[in-house]
């Protein structure tokens, strides 16, 4: 197996090879002056097995598009199998119709990678499982939860509490309360389709004068996490931390996050960011080694 590092993955995608110990396809990129992508495998590929690392975190359109380039050119050329590794996978939060006449985007992204040739499609915690059901091929959905929780142990968060910002992480909660032990509770909430306001439903969760993590899969602006935290800090919550999967981090989330009162947050590498802490590198080795 060789490995393409995506524009959105380099780094992470030459982690991948080196702990793999296998070779990279190196790809030539560039921007032309109207903003369009210009991609060029720099190999042969003919009879290759390929796994392209890149996440289509923001800008989510251009990662996007340069994912399907990357895959179609690689058939086109005569790969023999490209396992798309898509750490952060756009376009999950879009798999319904909230309101008559809305994309699934989600659907749609998914066609354009089987079109696209990509014989297998690996991600980390997508924001919705039910999703990959559309596909029609192999897929599967990484959970990074545990290396985010026993980093925490490791910073003395041992007995913490787990907290979910919303009902849909509530599975992230649990599983990292496998870890820290210190029990876990959700928080419900309604968003608005049209204007995107939150209703918060307060009720007492066991947090007095205990530290908690709170634990998302994706933060984008943080007003979920803030809101969280206020919850958490008005129950006498002694310290609370914050954990996610992939830190989007847009419109001033980080400071929005932290002037709430989070003592500190942790993320991982599936998006290039500041609270890049941890390294997804090791999970999806363990996946790519399956293939070998």
């Amino acid at each position: 197996m060789y490995i393409v590092p995506g524009l959105a993955s380099l780094s992470l995608g030459q982690e991948i090879a080196d702990q793999l110990k296998v070779d990279t396809i190196l790809v030539e990129y560039k921007n032309f002056p109207d903003g369009e992508s210009y991609i060029r495998f720099t190999e042969n590929l003919e009879g290759k097995d390929l796994a392209i690392i890149q996440s289509t975190g923001p800008p989510q359109d251009t990662h996007t598009i340069q994912l399907l380039f990357l895959i179609k050119t690689a058939k086109e050329l005569g790969a023999k199998s490209v396992t798309a590794v898509t750490p952060y996978f756009a376009y999950a939060r879009q798999m319904r119709r909230a309101r008559p006449g809305e994309c699934v985007s989600a659907k749609g992204t998914i066609e354009l990678i089987e079109s696209a040739g990509a014989d297998r499609f690996i991600t980390v915690n997508i924001h919705a499982t039910e999703i990959l059901d559309w596909f029609n091929i192999p897929t599967e959905n990484l959970s990074a939860v545990p290396l985010l929780t026993n980093y925490l142990t490791q910073e003395g968060l041992d007995g913490a509490f787990a907290f979910a910002p919303d009902d849909g992480a509530l599975g992230l909660a649990k599983e990292a309360d496998k870890i820290l032990k210190g029990g876990y509770g959700w928080l419900q909430k309604e968003r608005d389709v049209v204007t995107g306001e939150l209703d918060i439903c307060e009720k007492n969760f066991d947090v007095k004068d205990r530290e908690v993590v709170v634990i998302d899969d994706i933060i984008s602006t943080g007003a979920t996490t803030q809101a969280a935290i206020n919850v958490l800090k008005k129950q006498k919550a002694s310290k609370v931390y914050v954990a996610v999967v992939h830190p989007i981090f847009v419109e001033g989330a980080f400071e929005r996050i932290m002037s709430a009162g989070a003592e500190g947050i942790v993320g991982t590498n599936s998006i290039p960011d500041k609270v890049n802490s941890i390294s997804i590198a090791p999970i999806i080795c363990k996946a790519l080694k399956k293939l070998i």
